[in-house]
């Protein structure tokens, strides 16, 4: 195929070719085609965007509230009447329905309207005479650079969890998206440029491991925010905090959905369908597993068979419901855990092995990578099918025989990053709230993602350090605490102005 865009990276408010000749290919998932080539930065080309950052750092750390917020909101602005266009580059290189990627931004957007508030969230304390004519008073300072590791699955939201409350704190940022799907950031860094952010403050570098260990190891850096699988979190973790930084790190998952007999089984079954099959699965938040309590297992594998069954893969700029999935291989390792789930007994209720997409009347979508959405039945805490995070449009029905024993699933599997449970009894639900041992938890909600001004994170093996993505807890992770005492003399000072006080 022939490669039509090359992509690079964006320094010091400008793009920026690197020097390294190291590319990777790009493709439309829905097509198979390589759609352009993305520039692998070497460690030149990172400590390029390293020192940019460094140098942008002071001006920018000095400069008032006002006037960062005033560029937050532009930014905020220009992002609600184009987000459009971020969600068709999105669906171009990740392959996820346009309705879908539209999501992606609007909830990302939210982490930019919560930032937009960071001088009320940036207040300190005060305490007058402390002690006799002392004062002591404390605020919260900006870190300095700071590096954002993204995923593939969320090209523009994940990023947003981050970088709009390290700018709005005063930090300057280093972003490495994933080199799957690299526009997105880039485009978001245009935007930035038109906002009014001055150079130097937010820069992109594509690139790979050789790109991530520069900017973990990198002393300028002071904290790194990653997002990705288990192995890779525990790395960054790792790595990132023996070099002395800051490090918050959010790992894999295995979701479960607790439903409970009493639980109105449509409700259920939709949201298991939704939850399960958005975005192809490739969602940190999907549900992966239903675990269906007492005798309604039967009932329920048919009313998700029959939703399952109407939903459409397709080119995501067509009307269907589901995309392809990212990449061969990623298509090819899910498909293997079906063919381990049939092999170790389970019942494949719908299989999506084989599954072809819709392009329309005018796209060419037989070389997409196409996996259409799979029910498993009769799964167990054995097989590689429960044990894995697959990453794929694939649910999986464990059945059990009482509450007790899909709270002890959930409260042994080694993940803690999302759960739900359907039910109409409350005392359930708040028993369940109280006793599951899940970061974020949902009461007839299949995808409990908290809004901008709580924090996104789990536990276990979900979360490598002790700070969750946006919220209150971003904005600390993005600042460090400083106490001042003081004792001052009293002058006198004088002048006349009567002009009306402004802030700048």
């Amino acid at each position: 195929m022939t490669v039509t865009t090359e992509i690079g990276h964006w320094v010091d408010g400008k793009p920026f070719a690197g020097t390294s000749s190291v590319t990777a290919p790009v493709t439309n998932p829905a097509t198979g085609q390589v759609t352009g080539a993305v520039r692998m930065a070497d460690v030149a080309d990172v400590r390029t965007a390293i020192d940019a950052a460094t140098a942008a750092f002071p001006d920018w750390r000095d400069t008032s509230l006002a006037k960062r917020t005033a560029i937050l909101f532009r930014f905020r602005e220009l992002l609600n009447a184009r987000k459009p266009e971020l969600a068709a580059i999105i669906t171009a290189e990740h392959g996820k329905v346009l309705s879908d990627a539209l999501g992606e931004v609007t909830r990302g957007q939210e982490v930019v309207e919560f930032a937009c508030g960071i001088p009320h969230l940036l207040k300190g304390g005060f305490t007058e005479n402390a002690s006799t004519r002392v004062d002591v008073y404390s605020l919260r300072a900006p870190l300095g650079p700071v590096a954002i590791i993204s995923p593939f699955n969320f090209p523009a939201m994940v990023p947003m969890w981050f970088f709009p409350l390290a700018i709005a704190a005063g930090n300057t940022v280093v972003l490495k998206p994933s080199e799957k799907d690299p526009s997105a950031a880039l485009w978001i860094a245009q935007l930035w440029a038109e906002a009014g952010l001055p150079p130097g403050i937010f820069n992109v570098v594509q690139g790979d491991k050789t790109a991530v260990d520069e900017l973990l190891t990198n002393p300028a850096i002071k904290a790194v925010s990653f997002v990705g699988s288990t192995p890779i979190a525990q790395y960054v973790y790792s790595t990132g905090t023996a070099a002395g930084k800051r490090v918050q790190a959010l790992g894999g998952a295995k979701n479960h959905a607790v439903i409970l007999p009493d639980a109105d089984l449509d409700l259920a079954a939709d949201a298991m369908v939704n939850a399960g099959f958005g975005s192809a699965g490739e969602r940190c938040m999907a549900i992966s597993v239903a675990v269906a309590v007492g005798d309604i297992a039967d009932d329920l594998v048919v009313k998700i068979a029959e939703r399952t069954r109407t939903l459409r893969t397709g080119d995501g700029r067509t009307e269907a419901d589901m995309g392809p999935l990212v990449t061969a291989a990623h298509r090819d390792r899910v498909s293997g855990y079906i063919d381990a789930a049939d092999a170790d007994g389970a019942t494949i209720v719908v299989d999506g092995r084989g599954a072809t997409g819709d392009g329309g009347t005018e796209i060419d979508v037989s070389q997409g990578f196409w996996l259409g959405p799979t029910l498993v039945d009769h799964v167990t805490p054995d097989m590689s099918a429960y044990r894995d995070e697959i990453f794929g449009p694939v649910l999986s029905v464990v059945r059990v025989d009482s509450y007790d024993r899909a709270l002890d699933l959930i409260n042994s599997n080694p993940y803690g990053n999302g759960t739900a449970i359907f039910t109409n009894d409350g005392g359930a639900a708040r028993r369940f709230q109280n006793e599951v041992e899940v970061g974020m938890v949902g009461i007839n909600v299949p995808i409990p993602v908290p809004m901008a001004y709580y924090s996104f994170g789990g536990w276990k093996n979900s979360l490598f350090g002790d700070t969750h993505a946006h919220g209150t807890e971003g904005v600390q992770f993005f600042t460090r605490a400083k106490a001042i005492t003081s004792r001052w003399l009293d002058p006198s000072h004088g002048g006349l102005n009567l002009g009306f006080p402004q802030n700048a």
